[in-house]
């Protein structure tokens, strides 16, 4: 299962933007597999982080599938993405 939830988040998408979300809105943003879902892309994300997912958005760019993640306040957007390995 834990291979599974590996496909499904590819990397970390990081932009100014996305750095700023990090800081002030506890987000953090993945270029996910094309044909997840939000519930999929949640447990993925719950899986692999060991953290509380609040809300789940997703956007299709050129370039793929974006899923943006905001987080509950008891887990830091930062040190998840230092794990995510967006520094």
């Amino acid at each position: 299962m834990t291979d599974l939830q590996h496909r499904i988040i590819l990397h970390a998408y990081v932009t100014e933007k996305s750095m700023d979300e990090m800081e002030r809105q506890n987000k953090l943003e993945f270029v996910v597999d094309g044909r997840a879902d939000r519930a999929q892309i949640r447990r993925a994300v719950e899986a692999i982080y060991q953290c509380k997912v609040v809300k789940v958005t997703t956007k299709t760019v050129r370039s793929g599938k974006i899923a943006t993640v905001k987080f509950s306040k008891e887990y830091s957007a930062e040190d998840i993405g230092s794990r995510a390995g967006v520094f």
